[in-house]
């Protein structure tokens, strides 16, 4: 559109007539720059992050890149994996988890003759298998090109409402142009060079030039400034997300505490029957035929040996949905290590006034227990449980953990810490983090229903045993409720969760499935670095708005005058080369600046409705200003060059004000930035007049710009004053309606 507009003022005017398109290039080749920049940075952060395999070439294991993978090469996936080809398994048992792309979240066991589909993963266990379809032939490929037919990419509500309000504006400006052009020309007697020249000028003043660029260019900035920070971004639209968000869901494990945990105490049952060595040799015995796949695991392995010799007969790898695990030797001699009130079941009463002091204090508690029986799929039976001892773990605070949960608080986010862990060990530590409402918590067993779950979603703080799939209904259910969710995550138990969270952040010290699934990514793994990049959404968001409203200005004032001079009958009195100065000095420049200040406000609203809200009254503003000097210079018969030149000039001064107004509360540096701008404006006035087509003006002509340059400050207060009234009136009315409507029903 700006193309065609520049060739028409071309070939009717001259080189100074398409000013505006200069403008417009200069500022596409500044948003190439800051591409080709961001994309350096996210290129050396991505390098760190890129999908890795391990491969078994020549007899051994070799970490190699996913895109390295060719058909039939076997690949080794343990708990944290994401399935990246289609596969058959050759040996070994693992848990997968298909619901990325099945959309069951049933955990599917997994042997040797079983068939593998990319884009699931591997909940717990370890299987070598033989790739057999990669690349565009996989499952999950397919499945995505499917889904690129039907849905586009989604949006953010910024860009959003820019490409609505852009799509609307590209709709009008046709036929308007047209008309104008059949006005100015034989209506008003205009030769057709002067038309058109008129009408360019009003059609550029209707399109917000740069503000796409703007936006565009500012959210790169951020992802820059977010690489800096250690966090990569993979949707460019969850900064504006971050911006807005209410709820935040962490996990305890990892994000409250330090992943690492450390066995303190182990506290015997039965000792008649099993003393310290025994429990040792059974734990051992139990680590050596675990995998290595979580801190649980590890922490075990530290304490008690994993150098046994003994071998299961089955192992049973840890899962997020059953909370245990176990091994079976031979003779069916079994035992289970878990969650105490899943192995005990109705048990779990003789032994709480046992285990729950233990819980309250903070400590995650495991029980150890014979079973038997060989346990099946789903929980055990409790009446089978024979109890062993108590494993005590510890997780340390982060260091920053209190100071990042007060961070949140004062911004007004609420905090929900969902867990697997036992409520009342969640609830101390969210307790000894600072978290508010720590104490309100609630087993996640307890949440039935649906009805249940989303009333505990909104009342709880806390929630414990909490499995998978319940994590994901929780952030749905507070995303119906009205909320914007982020969560962070590290493990494959966060994954649905993370799919269905309005922002994901994953630790990249986590899974990589999580990694892969998840907006952000915090590369250093330190939860206490989510200050700063909420910080950064609300930067980069409450400064767009505020640069949009600018340029909008601009628009609502060029739409309103080229309705008013084709219902009026009068010459439009504005070309583009003078609109280009208001555009430069009161639009492009402070909105560059202001965009990239630091900017902490909550985010609230909406972007198109918060930016016409400032946009609007300022415009008609603008159209007050101008209609006057088009009715003082037609009383005072001037000639049309004094008047357009008046009602540039004029409006750069209104622009200006319109600045100062945005810039409040003033700073040093936008005192700065409005001197600045009032320097630039006086020396293209004076210095730059030919090149803008200003022309020098008579003693009446420079008493009309007195009187409208001083008038401009409480003409634009006077608009903003009334659409204020007019604002309150509206949801006044609406407020009696909705009352009125409430007592009817």
């Amino acid at each position: 559109m700006f193309t065609i507009l520049a060739v028409l003022a071309l070939i009717f005017g001259t080189f100074r007539d398409v000013m505006f398109y200069y403008v417009i290039v200069i500022n596409t080749l500044i948003g190439i720059v800051q591409e080709l920049r961001a994309k350096k940075e996210l290129d050396s952060l991505t390098l760190v992050s890129t999908p890795k395999a391990v491969a078994i070439r020549d007899g051994k294991s070799v970490t190699v890149n996913v895109s390295e993978l060719v058909r039939d090469d076997v690949v080794v996936f343990s708990a944290g994996s994401q399935i990246c080809a289609d596969a058959l398994v050759l040996s070994g048992e693992a848990q997968l988890n298909e619901a990325l792309v099945t959309g069951e979240s049933d955990e599917i066991s997994k042997t040797a003759g079983s068939n593998l589909l990319s884009g699931s993963f591997v909940v717990s266990g370890e299987v070598r298998a033989r790739l057999v379809s990669v690349g565009a032939d996989s499952f999950a490929s397919r499945l995505t090109l499917d889904a690129k037919k039907s849905k586009r990419a989604s949006q953010s509500e910024m860009m959003r409402s820019l490409t609505k309000l852009i799509r609307v504006i590209g709709i009008i400006i046709i036929p308007v142009g047209l008309i104008l052009i059949w006005n100015q020309h034989f209506n008003l007697g205009l030769d057709i060079a002067a038309s058109v020249l008129k009408t360019v000028g009003a059609l550029v003043g209707m399109i917000p030039e740069g503000l796409y660029l703007l936006t565009s260019i500012a959210l790169t900035v951020s992802v820059v400034r977010l690489a800096g920070k250690r966090t990569l971004t993979h949707d460019l639209a969850c900064i504006e997300t971050l911006a807005r968000v209410d709820v935040l869901c962490v996990d305890k494990t990892g994000t409250i505490t330090v992943p690492d945990m450390d066995v303190e105490q182990v506290v015997a049952l039965c000792p008649d029957r099993f003393n310290d060595d025994d429990i040792r040799m059974i734990m051992s015995d139990h680590a050596a035929n675990q995998s290595r796949d979580n801190e649980t695991i590890k922490a075990i392995s530290r304490y008690f040996g994993d150098d046994s010799g003994r071998k299961a007969e089955r192992s049973i790898p840890f899962s997020s949905s059953t909370k245990y695990s176990g091994a079976v030797y031979e003779e069916g001699e079994t035992y289970l290590v878990g969650a105490p009130e899943i192995l005990l079941g109705e048990l779990y009463d003789e032994y709480r006034e046992i285990i729950e002091p233990y819980t309250r204090s903070g400590r995650r508690v495991l029980l150890l227990v014979m079973y038997d029986a060989d346990p099946g799929p789903g929980l055990p039976d409790g009446r089978l449980s024979m109890p062993i001892a108590l494993i005590l773990l510890t997780n340390r605070l982060r260091d920053n953990a209190i100071e990042t949960f007060t961070f949140f608080r004062e911004q007004g986010v609420k905090i929900k810490v969902i867990s697997g862990d036992n409520p009342l060990t969640v609830s101390d530590i969210a307790a000894k983090a600072g978290i508010e409402g720590a104490e309100e918590w609630i087993d996640a067993r307890e949440l039935t229903t649906k009805a249940k779950l989303k009333n505990a979603a909104e009342k709880y703080t806390v929630f414990g045993r909490v499995t998978p799939e319940q994590k994901r209904k929780l952030v749905i259910a507070l995303h119906q409720a009205g909320h914007t969710v982020a969560m962070t995550g590290d493990g494959v138990n966060d994954v649905l969760a993370l799919k269905e969270a309005d922002c994901s952040v994953a630790m990249a010290s986590g899974s990589e499935v999580a990694c892969q699934v998840s907006h952000l990514v915090l590369l250093d793994s330190d939860f206490s670095s989510m200050p700063s990049v909420v910080m950064e959404g609300r930067r980069v968001i409450n400064n767009i708005e505020r640069s949009a409203a600018l340029y909008l200005v601009k628009n609502v004032f060029s739409f309103v005058m080229a309705m008013l001079s084709l219902a009026a009958g009068f010459t439009y009195p504005l070309e583009a080369t003078q609109l280009s100065l208001v555009s430069t000095v009161t639009i492009g420049v402070p909105s560059f600046f202001l965009a990239l200040e630091s900017n902490s406000s909550i985010v609230t609203g909406r972007f198109l409705r918060n930016v016409l809200a400032r946009a609007f009254p300022a415009g008609l503003a603008y159209v007050a200003v101008v209609l006057g000097i088009i009715a003082f210079g037609s009383a005072f018969t001037l000639e049309g060059s004094q008047v357009s030149t008046i009602c540039a000039i004029a409006l750069g001064i209104t622009g200006l004000v319109m600045v100062w107004r945005t810039c409040v509360p003033m700073t040093r540096m936008r005192r700065a930035l409005c001197v600045l701008l009032v320097l630039m404006m006086i020396f293209c006035v004076v210095f730059m007049k030919g090149w803008f087509k200003l022309e020098p003006l008579e003693t009446g002509s420079i008493l009309i710009l007195a009187v409208f340059g001083l008038l401009s400050w409480p003409v634009m207060d006077w608009f903003y004053r009334i659409y204020e009234a007019a604002s309150k009136l509206i949801l006044s009315a609406r407020d009696r309606r909705r009352k009125t409507r409430g007592r009817v029903l």
